[in-house]
C-alpha cells in the first residue's frame, strides 16, 4: 500500500513538473511573439515612415480635423449656435502673391518716348496737324547680363623742377593708391565678392563659375577661384570672425546646431568619413549673430570649447554633446517633441485607431504650446514671461501628466514610445524656456541658419581639405551674419574688402565699425525693407 503512495506521489510529482514546465515554455513564446511583433511593428513603421519622406509633404502640418478624434464630440458640440435654414455656399478665392510693385521704386528708370514722325501727325480725316493729347505707359522689368572690364590703377608720382635745377636733394612724392585685396594678383574686390557671393548664397559651385567666366570670354581657372576664395576668408573675413565671437559669448542666449560634411584630405581618416560643421547664433533679441565652425568630429570637446566664456542659456535639439559646456543653462526643443508625435502618425497603418489617438494627443499639446507661442512673438520678453506662465505652464503640467501615463501603455520600441520617453528624458530641458522671456520654445532658428549650408552642401558635395572646410564656415559665418542684420551679401563682402587692406587690422574699434550692425555701414549695402 505504502508502495503505490510512494508511486502515486512521484507520477503527480512528475505531472506537476510537466505543466511547469509547459507554462513557463508557454510564457516564453508569448514574450518572444510580443518581441517578433514589436519588431515587426517597428519595421513596418519605419517602411511607412521612408516612404512618406520620399514621396509625402515635408510640412509638419497636420489636418486639425485628423488630430480632433479624440475629443470630437466636444469640439463639434458648441451651445447657442442656430442651425441653417438654407444651405450655404460660399466660395473663397484665394489671391496671388503677384509682384510687389513697390519694390521697384528704388531701381534706376530708363524712359523710351516713342512720337509720331512729323509726316504722320496728320488728322486722316481732314488733313489738319495733330497735338499731343495723352500718355500711355507701359512699364518692365530690364535685365542687364554681368560685365566684365578691367580696371588700371595708375598712381602718379611727382617731382619738384625747381631743387632739380639747384641742385638740391628732389623730394619725390606719390600719390595715393588704395592697397589691393591680393597683391601681385589681378582679382579686384567686387571679383572676390562676387566668386564668394555666388559660392555661399546661391550654392553655385567654383566649375560651374569657371564655365560661366569662359561665357564672358575670360579664362579664369577654378585653382585661382579657390585660391582666391581661401585668400579672402582666411585673411581678410576671419578678422571679423573672431570680433564677432567675442560678441556672441557675450550674448545672453545662444542656439547651436551641427551637420555633417565630407572633407577628402583630412589626416587620418578616410575620404569618406563624416565631419562636421557646428552652428552658433544669438537668439532671437540678440545682435543677429550666425557662426559656422568646422570640426573633424561631432565630439563633446568641440562646443565646450567654442563656447569657453560664455554662460548664458543654451538652446540645442538634444544632442548629449551639448553637456559638456560648463556654466550655462541647457534649453530644449519643443519642435523636436513635437517631431516625433507628428513621425509617429505619419508611420502608423490607417487601422492602428488606439495608437493614432495616442500620437494626436501629444501633437495636440504641443501645438497648443505652439500657438501660444505665435501670439506672442512681437511681445517683450517680460511680456512674455508673464503669459508663459498664466497659459503655458498648466498645459506643460498637464502634459507632464500624460507622458508618464502613456510611458507604461505603449511599447518602448515603437515610434510612439520613442517620441514619449525622448519629451519625459529631455523634460527638464523642454520646459526650461518658461525660465526667461528671451527664449524660445524650439530650436528652429539654429535650425534655419544651417540650412544654407545644407542647401550649399548639395551643390558643391564636399570639401577638398580641412583648409577649404574653415575657409567655408568663416564665409558663411559673415554673410548669414549680413543677412540677419538686413545686408545685401554682394555689396557688404565688396565693402568689407576694399576697407580691410586699408585700416589698422590690430585696431578692435576700427573694426568693430566694418560689423553688419554698425552704423557705419553704407546705405548701398542695405536691403530695402519696403512693402
Amino acid at each position: 500500500m505504502k508502495t503505490l503512495d510512494k508511486q502515486s506521489d512521484k507520477n503527480l510529482n512528475i505531472e506537476e513538473s510537466s505543466t511547469l514546465a509547459l507554462q513557463n515554455e508557454c510564457t516564453l513564446l508569448k514574450q518572444e511573439v510580443e518581441e517578433l511583433n514589436a519588431k515587426l511593428k517597428w519595421y513596418e513603421e519605419q517602411f511607412r515612415l521612408n516612404k512618406q519622406k520620399c514621396f509625402g509633404a515635408s510640412s509638419e502640418k497636420t489636418d486639425s480635423d485628423q488630430l480632433s478624434i479624440f475629443n470630437e464630440a466636444e469640439k463639434e458640440s458648441t451651445t447657442g449656435k442656430e442651425e441653417p435654414d438654407l444651405e450655404e455656399i460660399t466660395c473663397k478665392r484665394r489671391k496671388g502673391k503677384g509682384l510687389k510693385k513697390k519694390s521697384f521704386e528704388d531701381l534706376p528708370v530708363e524712359t523710351i518716348h516713342y512720337h509720331l514722325d512729323e509726316d504722320e501727325k496728320v488728322c486722316p480725316e481732314c488733313n489738319h496737324s495733330l497735338h499731343e493729347m495723352s500718355t500711355e505707359t507701359r512699364r518692365e522689368l530690364k535685365v542687364i547680363p554681368a560685365q566684365v572690364k578691367v580696371v588700371e590703377h595708375v598712381r602718379h608720382v611727382y617731382a619738384c623742377r625747381h631743387c632739380e635745377k639747384d641742385n638740391i636733394t628732389t623730394p619725390i612724392i606719390t600719390a595715393k593708391m588704395p592697397n589691393p585685396v591680393l597683391k601681385g594678383s589681378f582679382v579686384s574686390p567686387s571679383l572676390m565678392s562676387y566668386i564668394m557671393h555666388r559660392k555661399y548664397c546661391e550654392a553655385v559651385p567654383l566649375y560651374r563659375q569657371e564655365q560661366q567666366f569662359i561665357n564672358f570670354g575670360i579664362d579664369l581657372s577654378r585653382q585661382n577661384l579657390a585660391n582666391w576664395v581661401l585668400h579672402g576668408a582666411n585673411h581678410w573675413l576671419k578678422l571679423l570672425y573672431d570680433r564677432l565671437h567675442t560678441y556672441l559669448v557675450k550674448e545672453p542666449v545662444i542656439h547651436a546646431d551641427e551637420t555633417t560634411m565630407q572633407v577628402l584630405a583630412e589626416k587620418g581618416k578616410k575620404p569618406t568619413s563624416k565631419s562636421y560643421m557646428w552652428l552658433y547664433s544669438s537668439g532671437v533679441y540678440g545682435k543677429g549673430i550666425s557662426l559656422y565652425e568646422y570640426q573633424p568630429s561631432r565630439a563633446k570637446k568641440h562646443p565646450k570649447a567654442f563656447l569657453k566664456e560664455f554662460n548664458g542659456y543654451l538652446q540645442t535639439d538634444g544632442y548629449p554633446g551639448y553637456n559638456a559646456v560648463e556654466d550655462v543653462t541647457l534649453v530644449g526643443c519643443f519642435a523636436h517633441a513635437r517631431r516625433g508625435f507628428t513621425d509617429t502618425i505619419k508611420a502608423l497603418p490607417k487601422e492602428s485607431d488606439i495608437s493614432r489617438t495616442t500620437a494626436s494627443e501629444g501633437l495636440e499639446f504641443c501645438n497648443k504650446l505652439f500657438s501660444i507661442e505665435r501670439k506672442i512673438k512681437d511681445k517683450s520678453p517680460k511680456e512674455r514671461y508673464k503669459i508663459r506662465l498664466e497659459k503655458s505652464k498648466p498645459i506643460l503640467k498637464a502634459f507632464l501628466s500624460w507622458l508618464k501615463t502613456k510611458d507604461r501603455q505603449v511599447l518602448p520600441k515603437s515610434s510612439l514610445g520613442k517620441a514619449i520617453k525622448y519629451c519625459l528624458n529631455q523634460w527638464p530641458k523642454l520646459e526650461a524656456f518658461m525660465l526667461d522671456g528671451r527664449l524660445e520654445i524650439s530650436n528652429n532658428r539654429a535650425e534655419r541658419a544651417i540650412k544654407s549650408f545644407v542647401i550649399g552642401r548639395k551643390n558643391f558635395l564636399f570639401s577638398k581639405s580641412p583648409k577649404g572646410a574653415t575657409a567655408s564656415s568663416i564665409v558663411y559665418s559673415v554673410v548669414e551674419t549680413a543677412k540677419a542684420n538686413g545686408l545685401n551679401t554682394f555689396y557688404y563682402l565688396n565693402y568689407l574688402f576694399e576697407r580691410l587692406p586699408n585700416i589698422n587690422v590690430e585696431n578692435m574699434d576700427q573694426l568693430d565699425e566694418l560689423l553688419p550692425w554698425s552704423s557705419s555701414i553704407p546705405e548701398e549695402c542695405k536691403v530695402s525693407n519696403k512693402d
